[in-house]
């Protein structure tokens, strides 16, 4: 995919007055609670099926192995996915999102908020794109450097000078992100705010279109999450796997999270809130998954995140085996906080009770993957055993391939159309990414759960 931001990107007229208004997805009406029992049940229906499919398997391994070992793992590798991936692909078929403001007509003044370690390399990249916004409305920038031991402040003071931008830099010695998000929090005067990180170049109507959503919404949604891209994607096969991932799977997740209203991380790297919501919490915790936490108490007070696919920004992917499983770990330990913090059987809304249940069930199907499906697939390619991986632990294939069709399709007609983005050849990356990456993914994911069980320290990076 040409991710590539240096082209100044030009919107016609009609495109940016016109999107989700009158348009493409002008259909008939059906509630959000009409689309979550449907795709519930179409949920159902597939694990009963499943069941029922999956009964010979069962009986196989059970003989092999005992009772209790084949129900864990047939669970692991196709009835919990598979229930996941049909609830997934019916929310996004049904999915239409209610119509976004005229993004021109948006002025409200906001703040960008930064933390900053070490990011001498990329920082006035990052403001200078911050400067060639379209958004009609003030814009002020916060950088709070936390304790970087490089020229951080040089480049924010320089890119303030050069580029005519007000930027306030602070410092903020104590190390942690969360640290410096909150000393940059007790400076911001405006009514909302973008976090941002460092490294993160917002495509120039980014933020036009967050806050753009953020106003078509009701009063109960208090942030809005942007969609992130892959910046250098073609650094190597690691970024190239990793676009993909960013393009279709985590894409697709947030849709239908948005779909819900409960969009189950508002990342730090790019998303939108209010002021007054982020200091009634008390601001961010002390987590390695910060903005997960933040997001799930939003939500438990029974409040709305949304999810604006047209507030794209692109981020500098790892682009090392090493920082990638660092990355990643980070993220699952980060998901184990948010369900410590709030239970999912906590959450007011139904709809973010499942959604984040959800979660509940991810570290067993990162487990059973790694220790089961691993090996049972060693044992099927090179023994012609087909005890664990079999024909029936592959339908989850053709539910997952559905998805990233209808999030391809979405994502190049109705994103990157819109925002004159064009979608480049990367097939050997998506080769991968259907075929390898989970097989990366679960190992890495179950290195940070046993992080968090032994409360290893915590690493901003």
């Amino acid at each position: 995919m040409d991710n590539s931001v240096e082209t100044n990107v030009q919107l016609t007229e009609s495109s940016r007055k016109n999107r989700l208004v009158d348009g493409e997805y002008k259909k008939r009406y059906m509630s959000v609670r009409a689309k979550f029992t449907i795709s519930l049940c179409f949920a159902t229906l597939w694990l009963f099926l499943s069941v029922f499919l999956a009964r010979n398997w069962y009986s196989d391994l059970a003989s092999l192995t005992n009772a209790v070992f084949a129900a864990i793992v047939i669970a692991g590798v196709a009835l919990v996915p598979g229930f996941m991936n049909a609830f997934l692909v019916s929310s996004l078929i049904l999915d239409r999102q209610p119509r976004l403001a005229n993004i021109d007509l948006v002025h409200e003044p906001v703040t960008v908020l930064i933390a900053a370690y070490n990011e001498e390399a990329g920082i006035y990249h990052s403001l200078e794109y911050i400067g060639r916004q379209s958004y009609q409305g003030a814009v002020k920038v916060i950088v709070v450097d936390n304790n970087s031991t490089d020229n951080t402040s040089e480049e924010v003071l320089r890119a303030s000078r050069e580029l005519n931008m007000d930027i306030k830099l602070l410092s903020e010695p104590q190390r942690g992100k969360f640290n410096a998000l909150n000393r940059g929090l007790q400076d911001i005067e405006t009514k909302f705010f973008i976090a941002l990180d460092a490294d993160t170049l917002i495509h120039k109507d980014g933020l036009a279109y967050l806050m753009a959503r953020m106003k078509a919404s009701p009063a109960n949604v208090i942030a809005v999450a942007g969609s992130m891209l892959v910046k250098n994607s073609r650094e190597n096969l690691i970024t190239k796997i990793q676009e993909w991932d960013y393009f279709l799977s985590i894409a697709s997740v947030k849709r239908m999270q948005g779909l819900y209203q409960g969009t189950l991380v508002a990342q730090g790297a790019f998303s939108l809130f209010k002021t007054d919501a982020i200091r009634e919490l008390g601001g961010w915790p002390e987590a390695i998954g910060e903005d997960i936490v933040v997001t799930w108490e939003l939500l438990a007070q029974d409040e709305k995140v949304y999810f604006e696919p047209c507030a794209v920004a692109f981020t500098t992917v790892p682009s090392t085996f090493r920082m990638f499983a660092r990355q990643r770990a980070r993220w699952a330990r980060g998901m184990l906080e948010g369900i410590r913090a709030v239970k999912p059987w906590q959450q007011p809304s139904l709809y973010h009770k499942v959604c984040t249940g959800f979660d509940l069930f991810i570290p067993l199907v990162d487990t059973c993957y790694t220790l089961c499906w691993i090996p049972g697939l060693v044992l099927a390619i090179f023994f012609g055993n087909y005890a664990i991986v079999g024909p029936m632990a592959l339908l989850v294939l053709p539910l997952t391939l559905v998805v990233f069709g209808i999030l391809y399709y979405h994502q190049t007609k109705y994103v990157f159309k819109t925002l004159d983005l064009k979608v480049r050849r990367n097939f050997l990356g998506f080769v991968f990414f259907m075929f390898i990456y989970q097989a990366i993914m679960s190992p890495v994911a179950l290195y940070g759960y046993l992080q968090e069980a032994f409360g290893a320290r915590r690493v901003w990076k």
